[in-house]
């Protein structure tokens, strides 16, 4: 049987994920590159030996996805499996075009293909978008755990832009976890949430091990909780599956990959952000829900905020920074720190992109639509330096911080500056404590 030469096109996540599951221990084929893109300073690395199996004593390269029709042709490669998530489905067709065009065959893997089995019962909540709410609705879920006296053990889809072999498994318990593995904005924007609340969180690179390793968590483990990143499906089989929809983006749920795949999963469908939504919109993602999974159990819910000192925002002008990654390929064009701009009374909304430096004017150049939002993107040192100085040479008189971190314990902000906190609030029932009664009697029983 001839060996298949494989390129698994991704981003520094599910394309690692997919290698460990499929092909890592499997003859059959041959990964002669990963391609990488959406994440800054992953290409020109490699997936490395210690983490490849003994197949790849030399570990894997890892290559642009610009390059990729040159090295299907260089690399003889027979498929390209495509492997990251939150893009729209023409952008997933034109990568197909460009496959097939220079010869190779184009492919995607599924749940049965990709999804471990726990020992735990897990539950697993993803969303329709990156920014739709999936984080808050993960706290959520994890109180109403924990308010029953369950020990709740997360598990964050991937995000490991350092040390591959270092970031194998990782666990985040305490604060200083964060600084322990050199912890990223974007990273820590997750993980401080969960840590903050008092559940441990792991992350890391072999997903396989990492839910080994949580399932027998020291402090110990009941139940699983998946907290999904992008809009991707999640890496472990789950025995409830909730998925977040956001009515700010109506018809985005059955048009990006693989949103509409964890709409169709779900077992619950959350409908977030009503209480800033327009009311067709709202219509519209509920017949789109509808349509694609009438059975779900559908849940309304507000995405609700609140502000630690409002003196900094009413009459003031304004810098408002939010989740980085929501405004890149999240491509939302308001968030928290908007709506706290307007509902607390500011002046003036100040727009940063005059003021951006360094990395920051590359990333406005690469995203034009963010708009006068200060996106708080801190993949490495430099890039929380150019956020750093960008904030400080910003003319206004204050700042507005929407990120789920503390930002100010990261980098100095020399200005007066408020912090916007939101959490996910159910309107109604059912709710998710409803929703979560059955499973909880049967861990109790």
């Amino acid at each position: 049987m001839t060996q298949q030469k494989i390129i698994i096109i991704g981003a520094a996540g599910r394309d690692f994920h997919n290698f460990n599951t499929c092909f890592r221990d499997n003859p059959s084929y041959k990964i002669v590159a990963f391609t990488a893109t959406q994440i800054p300073n992953i290409a020109d690395r490699k997936y490395p030996a210690e983490l490849a199996g003994s197949l790849y004593p030399e570990g894997i390269p890892i290559y642009p996805q610009d390059d990729l029709q040159k090295l299907i042709k260089i690399l003889d490669a027979d498929e390209c499996v495509f492997a990251y998530s939150d893009v729209p489905y023409s952008t997933v067709m034109s990568i197909s075009a460009q496959v097939n065009s220079a010869g190779a065959k184009f492919s995607l893997l599924g749940p049965k293909n990709t999804m471990l089995k726990s020992t735990k019962p897990v539950i697993a909540v993803g969303a329709v978008r990156t920014g739709c709410g999936k984080s808050q609705t993960s706290r959520r879920v994890a109180e109403v755990l924990m308010s029953h006296g369950l020990k709740v053990i997360a598990v964050r889809h991937p995000m490991p832009y350092g040390d591959l072999v270092a970031q194998k498994v990782q666990r985040f318990a305490t604060i200083d976890d964060l600084k322990k593995h050199n912890c990223t904005i974007e990273e820590m924007e997750e993980y401080e949430p969960h840590i903050s609340r008092g559940n441990v969180i792991y992350a890391g690179v072999d997903y396989e091990a990492i839910l080994r390793a949580a399932e027998n968590d020291p402090s110990g483990c009941d139940i699983i909780l998946w907290d999904g990143g992008n809009n991707d499906f999640p890496f472990y089989q789950p025995d409830l599956m909730i998925t977040v929809v956001d009515p700010l983006r109506p018809g985005h749920e059955l048009s990006y990959y693989p949103g509409e795949v964890t709409l169709r999963l779900a077992d619950v469908v959350i409908i977030n952000k009503i209480d800033s939504a327009d009311f067709d919109n709202i219509l519209t993602v509920r017949k789109n829900i509808e349509q694609v999974n009438p059975k779900a159990t559908v849940i309304d819910a507000a995405s609700t905020i609140s502000v630690d000192n409002p003196d900094v925002i009413k009459g003031k002008k304004v810098l408002v920074v939010e989740d980085g990654p929501t405004l890149t390929h999240g491509e939302m064009k308001i968030g928290a720190g908007i709506v706290a701009a307007r509902r607390f009374g500011a002046a003036e909304i100040i727009d940063p992109r005059n003021y951006a430096v360094g990395r920051l004017s590359e990333t406005y150049r690469i995203y034009p639509n963010i708009g006068k939002l200060l996106p708080a993107m801190g993949y490495d040192e430099q890039q929380m330096s150019d956020l750093a100085t960008t904030i400080e040479q910003t003319e206004c008189d204050s700042v507005i911080i929407a990120t789920p971190i503390d930002l100010g314990r990261v980098i100095k902000i020399n200005k007066p500056n408020t912090r916007v906190q939101y959490n996910l609030q159910e309107i109604g029932h059912p709710n998710i404590e409803d929703i979560l009664e059955k499973i909880v009697k049967k861990i109790k029983k």
